[in-house]
């Protein structure tokens, strides 16, 4: 482990304003989440229950519009893909705080539906920044800056929403987020390293961002290994896949196995991440212990955040299969506890491995697809993280109904382990019987440099 990896990651510029301003972008973000949950509750005087119908519809147009704004990204670039969607979230977050019930379900969705999509932009723009090496410790820092604004968010949010009006807080949250997508808007930063070395940046198709990478990555995989079987191995050996490599029976264009297999480890790690938070809450409401809610939260993300820096400090990437088994394992035995001062240890504990696994997931993906579809696949992450999110709450919810809140911890962490066997047995079976390939060195197809290994 050597904390000095972050040292040239943090020394690249474009590495740096990414970071501060993913920051900048997620906190009124999360804020905003929980005062439109408190103004359904106070202000509309409307239940829970209902509340959450509001945020059901703004998180499914979300997940709806990720691939599809990823897409839009790939080939139209950042401005023409940003600018429509500011006008949009600006004109409905003017409206939506001032209107009844019903309308706010629609404003809530519609917004959804044009969501700047910034964690795809900013993880464009940092796995574009920095060389192949370095990619596992820049998105570690990503990942640890989430959970900063993650725990800060929702504490701006309560704040506003006790201390104003919750339609006046939640226009000045959401407005605030539209500030900071014009901000990224006005920066544009290149999303590939073809607009970096010298294409307008954000503003040309992402398929002629990817044809020049295409045309001059160093190494490519063996010309002899066609197909399906080629792009396995690749994959196996920890490589990216070059953007001409031959992509067999790939959905979309990039959607082979290998990578839908990623995406269900993406959607299982929230499974559990989701099933967990619904968990913390059970736990201690039955301790009696509601209190301490927050800052055992705390220190979950406390956790996650130490997790993080040091999986980006390590000498090497690991399988997602196995940081989600690892997730999965630490995460039952919080099942044990029996009371608050040992579930707050378990709970830390079980931390440790949420943002390493979260980023895998993306650094995974970003060996496996081409450069042109980038884009797209973030879109189709950030869909499947909010999927196994969507599943997470009655699933965890009706074991606990039926065998206590220890039952949630449970079920989720079972869950997480059978995903996580099939994952390792599913990328075995995928090799050929040789194993890896003497033929040839495989390269990171943007960056021409030996790609770190992340199956272990």
């Amino acid at each position: 482990m050597d904390l000095g990896a972050y040292r040239p990651v943090l020394a690249n510029r474009d590495t740096r304003d990414a970071l501060l301003l993913g920051f900048l972008i997620r906190v009124p973000m999360w804020a905003g989440a929980v005062i439109l949950t408190l103004h359904v509750v106070s202000s509309l005087g409307r239940s829970y229950g209902e509340a959450g119908l509001v945020t059901a519809a703004s998180t499914v147009a979300v997940a709806v519009s990720g691939p599809w704004r990823g897409r839009l990204l790939d080939r139209i670039g950042l401005r023409r893909t940003v600018g429509p969607s500011l006008v949009v979230q600006a004109v409905c977050w003017s409206i939506a705080p001032w209107v009844g019930y019903a309308p706010l379900i629609g404003f809530a969705a519609l917004a959804g539906l044009f969501v700047v999509p910034t964690f795809s932009i900013l993880r464009q723009v940092i796995i574009r920044s920095v060389p192949a090496d370095q990619r596992r410790t820049a998105l570690s820092l990503d990942s640890s800056a989430t959970e900063l604004s993650f725990m800060a968010g929702p504490a701006i949010g309560v704040w506003l929403a006790t201390s104003w009006d919750t339609g006046w807080a939640l226009l000045v949250c959401e407005l605030t987020s539209v500030a900071a997508g014009f901000v990224l808007w006005v920066v544009n930063p290149p999303l590939t390293s073809g607009a970096a070395e010298g294409a307008p940046a954000g503003d040309t198709a992402g398929e002629t961002a990817g044809e020049t990478v295409g045309a001059t990555t160093g190494e490519r995989v063996a010309a002899d290994e066609p197909g399906e079987a080629g792009r396995a191995e690749a994959i196996a050996a920890g490589a990216a896949v070059p953007d001409d490599a031959p992509r067999g029976r790939a959905v979309r264009g990039f959607i082979t196995l290998p990578v839908a297999a990623v995406y269900l480890a993406a959607a299982c790690s929230t499974l559990v991440l989701s099933g967990t938070d619904v968990g913390i809450v059970a736990a201690l409401r039955s301790f009696e212990a509601t209190g301490s809610i927050g800052w055992v939260l705390a220190l979950w993300g406390a956790g996650s955040l130490i997790g993080g820096l040091l999986y980006g400090a390590w000498h090497r990437s690991f399988s997602v299969f196995w940081l989600l088994a690892g997730l999965a394992a630490t995460t039952a035995p919080v099942a044990l506890a029996a009371g608050v001062p040992s579930f707050a240890v378990l709970i830390t504990v079980s931390g440790f491995l949420c943002a390493p696994t979260i980023t895998a997931t993306v650094e995974q993906l970003s060996r496996q697809v081409p450069e042109r579809f980038r884009g797209e696949m973030m879109g189709w992450h950030g869909s499947a993280m909010t999927a196994g999110s969507a599943v997470a709450a009655p699933v965890a919810g009706f074991a606990i109904d039926h065998g206590g809140w220890q039952w949630g911890f449970v079920v989720v962490s079972a869950l997480g382990v059978l995903i996580a066997a099939a994952g390792l047995v599913g990328s075995r079976a995928t090799r050929r019987p040789g194993g890896r390939s003497a033929r040839t060195a495989r390269t990171d197809s943007v960056h021409g440099v030996a790609a770190a290994s992340i199956d272990h």
